[in-house]
């Protein structure tokens, strides 16, 4: 597999693995709740789980790629998935689930920090953003999917059948990466991709420092505060519709319409900021709408239309995101960059959605969940402003490191 394309088609398949993985204690949280006799606490407390490794584990596992090379790094972490599975499969055991669950999300986070390098290392300066926006289309219609077909799978064969879908879908994953993916045939990705040694030793090359430090670290916010405005909908689009008086299935049904639709927006934003070149004010706008139309959703009787709006707008920041990164990392420091970039993702995914529990139930609405997501929207675009300079700024020191090395290169070999 040489071609870019089929590279991010097998990278896609792959990644919703981990979808599958996270989302199957949300579509058979009925039956496990009948089996362990737990409650929706408990349930949560499973769900969180399997995140919550991020926040120590990314930023290590970028390190563990530039030793052992991505393809390894992200079998290893498709092993760890698959143990974790067996565990719940076999081991049906309420501590077993906990141990089976944080295993697998350690490998999952793995997964999640290296492919997304990959993606990069085989995009770079090719269509980053739309590809990006394809890639990441993995999660939503992996929750979708699985939340399909695991409740029918456990509904006509039991749920240990619907658990071992689960693990069938990593071992194929695995196969398919052994068995298909090789590095970019851009020479120092590849090195960077085989956990080969950096050819420059160049400190404005192989570190991050000043302002390109600052722009991954602002890159990472943006994308963390946009996901948990994000996470309100789905953690509290539910309670917002049955405070209307909704029924639980039709305010959890109208919820997820913003899942199917964002399958939609999610590469249009990516296309738009490659076709226009302008991927900061697409990011720009598409932030805006979706702040405006978050905040709106919790004032207007038009409800179903509303939701339709959120997923058209919700996706188009995704692939415009996406992209920052690539903005001030090189082959030789993606690794660790987007390992940082990722631990602050997980940071923000994990507090944001209490944040939004404690407003809502301060407030006594769960309509203040979705105008704190809003004003996290509105602190991403004030964190845009400030990582454009930012990344000028990164970008000259760059360019006069190159010339710098390029004139003492000539005086090297004399």
């Amino acid at each position: 597999m040489t071609n870019r394309w089929n590279i991010l088609a097998l990278l896609f398949c792959v990644r919703m693995t981990m979808a599958v993985q996270f989302q199957a204690v949300a579509a058979l949280s009925p039956v496990l709740m009948n089996q362990y006799g737990i409650g929706l606490a408990d349930i949560g407390l499973l769900i969180g789980l399997y995140l919550s490794p991020g926040i120590i584990i990314a930023l290590p596992g970028g390190a563990i790629a530039q030793r052992f090379g991505d393809k390894h790094s992200v079998a290893f972490g498709l092993v760890l998935m698959f143990i974790g599975s067996l565990i719940i499969l076999f081991l049906p055991h309420w501590e077993a689930q906990i141990t089976g669950r944080l295993l697998a999300g350690v490998g999952g986070v793995i997964l999640n920090v290296l492919m997304s390098k990959m993606v990069t290392d085989w995009f770079d300066g090719h269509k980053l953003a739309t590809a990006m926006g394809i890639y990441v289309n993995s999660w939503p219609l992996g929750i979708a999917a699985t939340l399909i077909v695991l409740p029918l799978a456990a509904e006509a064969y039991g749920v240990f059948a619907a658990q071992a879908l689960v693990s069938a879908s990593i071992a194929l994953g695995f196969v398919a990466l052994l068995a298909l993916y090789q590095s970019p045939p851009n020479p120092a990705a590849t090195r960077a991709a085989t956990g080969a040694a950096p050819e420059s030793s160049n400190p404005a090359v192989a570190g991050l420092r000043g302002s390109a430090l600052i722009c991954l670290i602002l890159a990472g916010s943006i994308w963390g505060l946009y996901n948990a405005a994000l996470a309100m909908i789905f953690g509290f689009g539910p309670a917002m519709l049955i405070e209307r008086d909704w029924g639980a299935i039709a305010a959890s049904s109208t919820t997820s319409m913003v899942l199917w639709v964002a399958a939609i927006s999610v590469p249009l934003g990516g296309v738009l900021a490659d076709r226009l070149q302008r991927n900061q004010l697409v990011l720009c706008i598409g932030l805006v709408l979706f702040a405006v139309t978050l905040a709106g959703a919790t004032q207007t009787t038009y409800v179903v239309s509303a939701f339709v709006v959120l997923g058209l707008v919700a996706g188009i920041p995704v692939g415009p995101i996406m992209a920052l990164p690539s903005m001030v990392l090189k082959p030789e420091n993606r690794a660790r960059g987007l390992g940082l970039f990722f631990t602050i993702y997980y940071l923000a995914i994990f507090v944001g959605p209490v944040a939004g529990g404690w407003v809502a139930e301060w407030s006594g609405t769960a309509d203040s969940a979705f105008y704190l997501g809003s004003a996290m929207l509105v602190v991403c675009v004030m964190i845009l402003a400030a990582f454009v300079p930012l990344l000028r700024r990164a970008q000259a020191v760059a360019a006069a490191a190159a010339v710098a090395a390029a004139a003492a290169a000539p005086a090297a070999q004399k």
